[in-house]
């Protein structure tokens, strides 16, 4: 099991801010390249550029959402890492 964080000091609280932006980085990291590939895709399509028709735009909107549910997702997995760590702190702190 990890360690409680220390956030009595200023290290501490930088090292636990520095673990939780990497908890669910590259499902962050995805969904964030996903919207912005999904956007260029709608741009492109609506003016009918590359070959793309207007029925490619539903496509690039489908992209765009599911770009979105992933950068919620990485949310939601580093708001559960967070609470899971400060149940652990505060576990710790009780004893």
């Amino acid at each position: 099991m990890i360690d409680a964080p220390d956030l009595e000091t200023e290290g501490g609280r930088a090292a636990y801010r520095r673990e939780l932006r990497g908890v669910g980085l590259p499902v962050r990291a995805a969904g964030l390249a996903l919207i912005l590939l999904a956007a260029v895709f709608v741009v492109l399509a609506s003016r009918g550029m590359l070959g793309l028709s207007e029925d490619a735009v539903v496509i690039g909107y489908g992209m765009l959402a599911f770009g979105w549910a992933l950068v919620i997702t990485a949310v939601f997995i580093r708001t559960r890492h967070h609470r899971q760590r400060m149940q652990t702190l505060n576990r710790e702190t009780s004893l």
